[in-house]
């Protein structure tokens, strides 16, 4: 009987070590996933917004973010508050057309922070016949009443 209960506890400690090797850190890869619908959703509004700068629509640029006070932007300038404070800021600094340019996204990096919660980095290429722009961004998105918003956008050009 000895002999036995040893051989089943080394079987027993096995299949846990495999388990333990092989199959939780899927699970722990697999929770800081995005769901498909999600990442189609947060994609498809992502890339709203740059159709929608490279129409000099700065109001249908900033449908992509929350309509909040507690919005946050941080770029070159500094800090800024709020959907309108950031609505403001975008219309000063691209007053027209030809400060707008074209504007193009390249995603580097979506994954879930938590449930309602994502983090995107990439990258952004504005080309204009005033001088082109590149640099880099992070977004941090939230699903709010069903619909994922940037709640806070941190930008910085690189030129």
């Amino acid at each position: 009987m000895f002999v036995i209960d040893v051989y089943q506890n080394l079987y027993i400690m096995r299949i846990l070590i495999v388990l333990f090797v092989f199959y939780i850190p899927q699970l722990v890869i697999a929770q800081q996933r995005l769901g498909e619908q999600d990442e189609l959703q947060i994609k498809e509004t992502f890339f709203k917004t740059e159709s929608a700068w490279n129409n000099a629509d700065i109001d249908g640029f900033m449908e992509g973010y929350w309509k909040s006070e507690k919005l946050t932007f941080v770029g070159s300038k500094g800090l800024t508050y709020g959907w309108e404070a950031t609505r403001e800021r975008y219309m000063k600094g691209y007053p027209d057309k030809t400060a707008m340019g074209k504007l193009r996204f390249t995603i580097l990096e979506l994954s879930k922070i938590e449930e309602n919660s994502a983090l995107m980095i990439g990258k952004f290429y504005l080309s204009r016949s005033i001088g082109d722009m590149q640099g880099h961004f992070t977004l941090v998105w939230k699903k709010i009443d069903g619909n994922w918003v940037i709640i806070s956008d941190h930008s910085s050009s690189s030129n």
